[in-house]
């Protein structure tokens, strides 16, 4: 792989939903012409979406609530499928996007540990390695053996994130995560996310909170209405979004 290619490439990228569940295609469908495709009940959450992102590179993905922010983040995690257009990652993904998804409710924090680490493909040793710093990060050296359902959903949340930021994978994805959590924790957190970018990981950053966003990122990436409004440095991209959105 040359120096030059992009940890993720997005081209001419569009997916639509149904008002109430997301739209399913017939074989009439895959054939006709896009354009032809929509029904009354659907909309394109993103559509003629494109860029892409250096290794090592921190981007902000800025927008209102409903603009296609959490809906691209899962694209490039693989977790939904485009209609429209291509999103190429060069390198597996740390997903921090609905954060304790994934997790079994009957099994042990140990348990979960384990289950969880190895499903992102960490070795068995690795992980009996990294097990003591994972939950010491989680505060959760007294409920290693309770079982995940009976978490508060702050334990649940310091779980999830010790357990996928100790992943080796080059690009990090992260949706609102610093959002929940107390002071404490989330000052964990913001430490964490420093080690990785010092390591020369890719950021992929959604977030409503201006501060962090001008924290981590150097780009930005605004989205409006499901388009890519701009794509800028991050103090410009911010700039131009409370602009659009000033009260009064």
């Amino acid at each position: 792989m040359a120096a030059s290619d992009p940890a993720i490439e997005v081209r001419d990228l569009g997916v639509r939903f149904r008002r109430n569940r997301r739209g399913r295609r017939s074989i009439k469908d895959l054939f006709a012409d896009s354009s032809r495709r929509s029904r009354p009940d659907e909309f394109w959450a993103l559509r003629d979406v494109g860029f892409a992102v250096a290794r090592g590179e921190s981007i902000g993905v800025v927008g209102r609530n409903g603009q296609g922010k959490s809906t691209l983040l899962k694209l490039v995690a693989g977790v939904l499928i485009p209609d429209e257009g291509t999103v190429s990652v060069q390198g597996g993904v740390a997903p921090l996007i609905e954060i304790t998804g994934g997790f079994v409710g009957d099994l042990t924090v140990r348990e979960n540990v384990r289950l969880t680490s190895g499903l992102h493909g960490m070795p068995k040793a690795e992980v009996a390695r990294r097990f003591d710093g994972i939950i010491a990060f989680a505060e959760l050296a007294d409920f290693v053996d309770t079982p995940y359902k009976h978490l508060s959903n702050g334990m649940k949340v310091r779980l999830a994130f010790a357990v996928v930021s100790q992943l080796d994978e080059p690009i990090l994805l992260v949706d609102e995560v610093l959002a929940v959590g107390d002071k404490a924790f989330r000052e964990k957190c913001y430490a964490r996310i420093d080690e990785l970018l010092a390591e020369g990981r890719t950021l992929f950053f959604v977030s409503h909170n201006e501060r962090d966003l001008r924290r981590f990122c150097t780009r930005g990436l605004y989205l409006d209405k499901g388009r890519l409004a701009l794509d800028g440095p991050i103090d410009e991209v911010l700039d131009r979004y409370d602009s659009d959105y000033a009260v009064g």
